[in-house]
Protein backbone atom coordinates (compact mmCIF):
# COMPACT_ATOMS: atom_id res chain seq x y z
CA UNK A 1 0.00 0.00 0.00
CA UNK A 2 1.25 3.44 -0.82
CA UNK A 3 0.24 6.12 1.58
CA UNK A 4 0.43 9.85 1.87
CA UNK A 5 4.13 9.46 2.71
CA UNK A 6 4.90 8.19 -0.80
CA UNK A 7 3.58 11.36 -2.41
CA UNK A 8 6.22 13.87 -3.38
CA UNK A 9 6.12 16.67 -0.82
CA UNK A 10 6.06 19.42 -3.47
CA UNK A 11 3.11 17.98 -5.38
CA UNK A 12 -0.11 19.14 -3.74
CA UNK A 13 -2.11 19.01 -7.00
CA UNK A 14 -2.66 15.26 -6.69
CA UNK A 15 -6.13 14.34 -5.44
CA UNK A 16 -5.58 11.58 -2.90
CA UNK A 17 -7.83 8.51 -2.91
CA UNK A 18 -9.27 6.25 -0.23
CA UNK A 19 -6.67 3.49 0.13
CA UNK A 20 -9.42 0.93 0.71
CA UNK A 21 -10.78 1.37 -2.84
CA UNK A 22 -7.92 -0.28 -4.74
CA UNK A 23 -7.93 -3.17 -2.27
CA UNK A 24 -11.64 -3.70 -2.86
CA UNK A 25 -10.93 -3.67 -6.60
CA UNK A 26 -8.19 -6.24 -6.04
CA UNK A 27 -10.70 -8.53 -4.33
CA UNK A 28 -13.04 -8.39 -7.33
CA UNK A 29 -10.12 -8.76 -9.73
CA UNK A 30 -8.94 -11.84 -7.82
CA UNK A 31 -12.38 -13.42 -8.16
CA UNK A 32 -12.64 -12.67 -11.90
CA UNK A 33 -9.11 -13.87 -12.67
CA UNK A 34 -9.54 -17.02 -10.56
CA UNK A 35 -12.71 -17.85 -12.48
CA UNK A 36 -10.87 -17.13 -15.72
CA UNK A 37 -8.00 -19.41 -14.77
CA UNK A 38 -10.39 -22.21 -13.81
CA UNK A 39 -12.26 -22.02 -17.14
CA UNK A 40 -9.31 -21.87 -19.57
CA UNK A 41 -9.76 -22.77 -22.41
CA UNK A 42 -13.38 -21.84 -22.99
CA UNK A 43 -15.61 -19.06 -24.20
CA UNK A 44 -16.31 -18.21 -20.56
CA UNK A 45 -12.61 -17.57 -19.94
CA UNK A 46 -12.46 -15.29 -22.99
CA UNK A 47 -15.50 -13.32 -21.82
CA UNK A 48 -14.23 -13.00 -18.24
CA UNK A 49 -10.75 -11.95 -19.32
CA UNK A 50 -12.22 -9.49 -21.84
CA UNK A 51 -14.23 -7.86 -19.04
CA UNK A 52 -11.19 -7.72 -16.76
CA UNK A 53 -9.08 -6.29 -19.59
CA UNK A 54 -11.64 -3.52 -20.06
CA UNK A 55 -11.62 -2.83 -16.31
CA UNK A 56 -7.82 -2.57 -16.32
CA UNK A 57 -7.89 -0.39 -19.45
CA UNK A 58 -10.31 2.10 -17.91
CA UNK A 59 -8.29 2.32 -14.70
CA UNK A 60 -5.02 2.66 -16.58
CA UNK A 61 -5.86 4.81 -19.57
CA UNK A 62 -8.78 6.93 -18.32
CA UNK A 63 -8.02 7.00 -14.60
CA UNK A 64 -9.06 5.36 -11.36
CA UNK A 65 -12.29 7.37 -11.26
CA UNK A 66 -13.38 5.50 -14.41
CA UNK A 67 -12.44 2.07 -13.04
CA UNK A 68 -15.73 0.13 -12.59
CA UNK A 69 -14.70 -1.68 -9.39
CA UNK A 70 -13.75 1.66 -7.87
CA UNK A 71 -17.15 3.06 -8.84
CA UNK A 72 -18.86 0.12 -7.10
CA UNK A 73 -16.69 0.73 -4.04
CA UNK A 74 -17.45 4.46 -3.91
CA UNK A 75 -21.20 3.96 -4.46
CA UNK A 76 -21.97 0.96 -2.27
CA UNK A 77 -19.09 0.09 0.07
CA UNK A 78 -17.44 3.36 1.12
CA UNK A 79 -20.65 4.92 2.49
CA UNK A 80 -21.01 1.94 4.84
CA UNK A 81 -17.39 2.22 6.01
CA UNK A 82 -17.38 5.94 6.62
CA UNK A 83 -14.69 8.48 5.88
CA UNK A 84 -11.28 7.09 5.04
CA UNK A 85 -8.48 7.47 7.55
CA UNK A 86 -5.78 6.43 5.07
CA UNK A 87 -5.40 8.34 1.81
CA UNK A 88 -2.95 7.52 -0.95
CA UNK A 89 -1.49 8.90 -4.14
CA UNK A 90 -3.48 7.49 -7.10
CA UNK A 91 -0.43 7.16 -9.37
CA UNK A 92 0.92 3.87 -7.98
CA UNK A 93 -2.48 2.09 -8.18
CA UNK A 94 -2.97 3.49 -11.68
CA UNK A 95 0.42 2.10 -12.68
CA UNK A 96 -0.65 -1.24 -11.18
CA UNK A 97 -3.72 -1.12 -13.43
CA UNK A 98 -1.38 -0.64 -16.40
CA UNK A 99 0.68 -3.68 -15.40
CA UNK A 100 -2.53 -5.69 -15.00
CA UNK A 101 -3.69 -4.47 -18.40
CA UNK A 102 -0.49 -5.72 -20.04
CA UNK A 103 -0.85 -9.18 -18.49
CA UNK A 104 -4.54 -9.29 -19.39
CA UNK A 105 -3.83 -8.37 -23.02
CA UNK A 106 -1.18 -11.09 -23.26
CA UNK A 107 -3.60 -13.58 -21.71
CA UNK A 108 -6.46 -12.55 -23.98
CA UNK A 109 -4.37 -12.73 -27.15
CA UNK A 110 -3.07 -16.11 -26.01
CA UNK A 111 -6.60 -17.40 -25.45
CA UNK A 112 -7.76 -16.12 -28.82
CA UNK A 113 -4.83 -17.75 -30.62
CA UNK A 114 -4.99 -21.06 -28.76
CA UNK A 115 -1.77 -20.56 -26.78
CA UNK A 116 -3.31 -21.85 -23.55
CA UNK A 117 0.00 -22.27 -21.70
CA UNK A 118 0.80 -18.60 -22.24
CA UNK A 119 -2.74 -17.72 -21.14
CA UNK A 120 -2.34 -19.74 -17.93
CA UNK A 121 0.95 -17.98 -17.14
CA UNK A 122 -0.31 -14.45 -17.91
CA UNK A 123 -3.60 -14.85 -16.03
CA UNK A 124 -1.83 -16.65 -13.18
CA UNK A 125 0.68 -13.81 -12.79
CA UNK A 126 -2.06 -11.18 -12.76
CA UNK A 127 -4.04 -13.30 -10.31
CA UNK A 128 -1.04 -13.63 -7.98
CA UNK A 129 -0.54 -9.85 -7.93
CA UNK A 130 -4.25 -9.17 -7.33
CA UNK A 131 -4.35 -11.77 -4.57
CA UNK A 132 -1.35 -10.20 -2.81
CA UNK A 133 -3.23 -6.90 -2.67
CA UNK A 134 -6.58 -8.43 -1.75
CA UNK A 135 -5.29 -10.73 1.00
CA UNK A 136 -2.24 -8.92 2.35
CA UNK A 137 -2.69 -5.31 1.26
CA UNK A 138 0.55 -5.57 -0.73
CA UNK A 139 0.22 -3.92 -4.14
CA UNK A 140 2.99 -5.34 -6.30
CA UNK A 141 2.37 -2.86 -9.14
CA UNK A 142 2.42 0.02 -6.65
CA UNK A 143 5.75 -1.17 -5.29
CA UNK A 144 7.11 -1.43 -8.84
CA UNK A 145 6.03 2.17 -9.43
CA UNK A 146 7.76 3.40 -6.28
CA UNK A 147 10.97 1.51 -7.09
CA UNK A 148 10.92 3.01 -10.57
CA UNK A 149 10.46 6.50 -9.12
CA UNK A 150 13.42 5.97 -6.81
CA UNK A 151 15.61 4.74 -9.68
CA UNK A 152 14.61 7.64 -11.93
CA UNK A 153 15.07 10.10 -9.05
CA UNK A 154 18.56 8.83 -8.34
CA UNK A 155 19.64 8.80 -11.97
CA UNK A 156 18.42 12.35 -12.57
CA UNK A 157 19.89 13.61 -9.29
CA UNK A 158 23.33 12.27 -10.14
CA UNK A 159 23.36 13.64 -13.70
Amino acid sequence: MTTLDSRPQSDTSIKLIDARGPRFGAILTTLVLAATLLTIPSTISIVLLSIQTLVFALGSLVGLAAQPYGAVYRRFVQPKLGKPTDLEDPRPPRFAQTVGLLFAIVGLVALLTGATTVAYVAVGAALAAAFLNAAFNFCLGCEMYLIGRRIVGRSTASA
